[in-house]
Formats: C-alpha cells, structure tokens, sequence
C-alpha cells in the first residue's frame, strides 16, 4: 500500500523527489511499518505507541542530519501530543467541518489547533531544542538507515546494539580544513551579488554576504548560514562587508544574528545600521577597512589595499569605497577587489601596481563594463578569475569584452551562473578547483556555454 501511494505520488509530480517533506513523510510512515512487521504478538497499545515514537526519532535523525544538519530533541514529546491530537479530534473535525451544514464544527477544530500550536510554540522556545551540527558524509547515511533497520528488529535478534554504534559517523567524521599555511577558497552561487568564504587551518572569514531578497528572506539566512552549518563552521573569525551597496551586505544582518563573529571589518559609513546591529550583538572588535592594515592565520597572510583614511575623508560612491582585500600563502595567491571600477580601480594599481599579482582574482565589481582595464588585468596577471554573477542578470554582467580580455591571458575563467559554487584549494599540490554544478550535478543545469562561459 506505501509502494502504491509512493508511484501515485511520483506519477502525479516526479519532482517531488526534490522536497524534503517527500522524504521524511514516506521515512516516517516506512518506519512505522517496519515496526509492526514481524511481530510475534501485539504489545500494548501503550507499549506500541512508544516504540513507534521511538523508531521515528531514531529513525529520522540521518534523514534530518541530511538535509538540515540538525534535529529537534523534542519531537517525542511534540509528537507524543500532536499525532493523536490532529488525528483524533482536528483531522475528523475539520472534516466533519467540510459537511453543509456543519461549518460550525470548524471552529473547535481551530481552537484545538490554536493550543496545540501555543503549546508547540513553548517547546520550541525552550534553550537547548535543537541539535545543529556539519553535513555528515554521503556514505554514513545509508550506513545509518541499515543500522537503524538492524537496532529496530524485534527482540531476540542478537547484538542489536551494533544499530547504534553505526550512527557514530553522523556525528564524529568531520569536514576537513586545510593544512597549516594552506587555504580554500569558496565563492559562492548567491544569484547576482557576492560572497566569498576563505577558509584556513584555524580560521573562517566570509567576505560580503550577498543580496537581499524580501524583508524576511536574504542570502544570510537562506545560503550563507546552511552552507556555514553544513561545512562545520560554528563561528567566524572576521565578516568582512566590502561596501554598503545590497548585493554585497544583503545577508549580513542576518548572517549576525546566526553566527558569532570575531571581528566585523567594513567601508560601510558610520551611521550604517550593520555597525548598530554589530554593537548591539556586544561585539567590541569593529574596524574600518584601511590601506595598510593586516593580519596573519596559520601562516597565511591577509592584507587591505583600499579605501585609504583619504577616502573616507572625501566624497566616494560605495563601489569607490569598497574594502580590496589580499591574501597570500607560501602555495598562492588570491585578490578579492569587490565593487572596484573606473578611477578607484586606477588609484589602486598606481599605489600597489607593483604587488597585485595573484594566482586568483574574484573579478572586479562582477565583470562591469567599466572595470578590469587593459593596465589592471596585467598587472594582476591571474590564472584563474572568477565572475559572482547571477543567470541573466539585468546589468549583463560579466561584460563580453571584460571575459575575453581575461581569456586572452590565458586565465581560467569561472562563473557563479554557470558553473555554480567554485571552490579553489590553494596547498602544497598547488591551486586546485571544483564547481557545485560539476560535483553535484542536475539536468536542469545542462545548458550550452561557448569556450569563455558565456551565455547562449
């Protein structure tokens, strides 16, 4: 009966292998199942609603670690009361609700629901609900699921409790970092803005955060803050926001209230509420971004090249302002320009021309059309250049003739928009990459580029 409601469900929508809810709605009832099968009598009724709130919870934590990183530690209790309360009293009612002539059987189905909800809306609020955790690997998942099937065989079965002990990858095998004096860099598919993580032995710095979507929705919360979980980061070092401009510090506001942050790093001007908000977070460690100003993590260094104090003196646009960082290590390099373009762009290679070449460059201001000049793009000279920019942007970002005078050096050119996430591991085997789209690929994505990445 669950393998035809399965191929019901699949005939009407095949994408709804792509919901989350497909997966744990099916797992739950599959688990429920597998519990009554092969019984030898009926426990009672109390005994068997236990044991199915227990093979739920058991059963579901690799499904959730899976596609949340995280599980509630008190859905049996929520659970315990709110299947039998929406089973027996608001599913039959509102049904009974649905009849002519007994719509008023719909309002004691709302105010059961109304304190079922309050209820639900105490236990989430209580501290300590949640178990967040990285990404488990691909193959400890199916290891899981087999070692909850063997832990939930009915008694008699020897060494159940081998189930158990194949849960331990789930929760001790972690995402690895780089070595001392190594780094990864990963740019990441925010549609069109930017946000870069940089990742050391010891250290995390993201470097813009994206843009915002609605009043409740931005590249914080929706990208930044799961891929940060999933990765097993649990704190960063630095958040640096390169200008005030929204396709950069869209997601910052959120990324604060999820993260804690050591050091909040910008351009942005005084009375900006990103400063507020960081103050009010009790952080202490708030600098300007300034020319000169640098730091060192597990051997790798990292170094501002712009804005200059004369700049916040004067009158600049935000992408004049923005925050030019560099980061060097024994294995390569990387320069991150943000919204750097025209005059600026000029500025900064007479006042460091001689020390801007980098193996990586994320390219200035998304590939505009007035950035990476003839004279920058030399002087850089890198060998692999990567443009944030989202699919059919309205700017038409990267520019034609700005891909092709990278391509013309010689560079590898990389795009958010088409090649999703990239992520470059700079170490001792020298700079290595891989893009989301390759590593975890869908058909929906097969979509024609020429040799530079550019669109159809």
């Amino acid at each position: 009966m669950l393998g035809a409601a399965l191929l019901l469900v699949l005939l009407i929508d095949p994408w709804a292998v792509l919901a989350a809810g497909f997966w744990l709605s099916f797992g739950a009832v599959a688990l429920l199942f597998y519990m009554a099968s092969g019984r030898l009598a009926r426990p009672h009724w109390l005994v068997e609603w236990g044991r199915a709130q227990w093979a739920i919870t058991l059963g579901m934590i690799p499904a959730l670690l899976a596609l949340f990183q995280q599980f509630s530690l008190v859905s049996p209790f929520a659970n315990a009361l709110a299947i039998p309360v929406v089973s027996l009293l608001v599913t039959p009612l509102a049904l009974l609700g649905s009849v002519p002539g007994l719509g008023l059987l719909l309002q004691p189905a709302h105010a059961v629901l109304a304190l079922l909800m309050d209820f639900l809306y105490w236990l989430s609020a209580l501290g300590g609900t949640v178990w967040q955790q990285h990404a488990p690997p691909a193959w400890a998942i199916p290891l899981a699921l087999l070692g909850t099937a063997w832990f939930l065989l009915p008694r008699g079965f020897p060494a159940r409790w081998l189930g158990l002990v194949v849960f331990l990858p789930l929760f001790f095998i972690y995402p690895q970092r780089p070595a001392p004096g190594a780094l990864t860099l990963t740019v990441l598919d925010v549609g069109q803005g930017q946000a870069v993580h940089v990742q050391t032995a010891t250290h995390d710095l993201i470097f813009d955060t994206g843009p915002g979507f609605t009043a409740d929705a931005d590249s914080g919360n929706r990208i930044l803050v799961p891929y940060l979980r999933a990765t097993g980061v649990q704190r960063l070092d630095a958040l640096v926001v390169s200008h005030a401009d929204m396709d950069h510090a869209g997601g910052a506001a959120s990324l604060m209230a999820a993260v804690p942050i050591g050091e909040f790093v910008s351009s942005l001007p005084e009375q900006h509420l990103l400063w507020q908000k960081s103050a009010l977070a009790g952080r202490r460690d708030e600098r300007r971004c300034l020319d000169g100003d640098a730091w060192e993590w597990d051997g790798v260094r990292f170094s501002v090249l712009h804005p200059t104090s004369a700049d916040y003196a004067g009158k600049r646009t935000t992408n004049a302002m923005s925050c030019v960082l560099r980061i060097d290590s024994a294995h390569g390099s990387v320069l991150i320009p943000g919204d750097l373009e025209g005059a600026a762009e000029a500025e900064l290679l007479a006042r460091h021309g001689d020390s801007l070449r980098a193996d990586i460059l994320v390219a200035p201001h998304h590939g505009g059309k007035r950035t990476s000049s003839a004279s920058f793009v030399s002087a850089v000279s890198a060998r692999e250049v990567i443009f944030p920019v989202g699919y059919r942007n309205r700017f038409g970002h990267p520019w034609p003739a700005v891909v092709e005078r990278y391509a013309d050096t010689g560079a590898n050119i990389h795009r958010t928009d088409r090649n999703g996430a990239v992520r470059i591991f700079i170490d001792a085997t020298g700079p290595r990459h891989t893009h989301e789209r390759v590593v975890r690929p869908r058909y929906w994505h097969n979509t024609p580029i020429d040799p530079i990445g550019n669109s159809p």
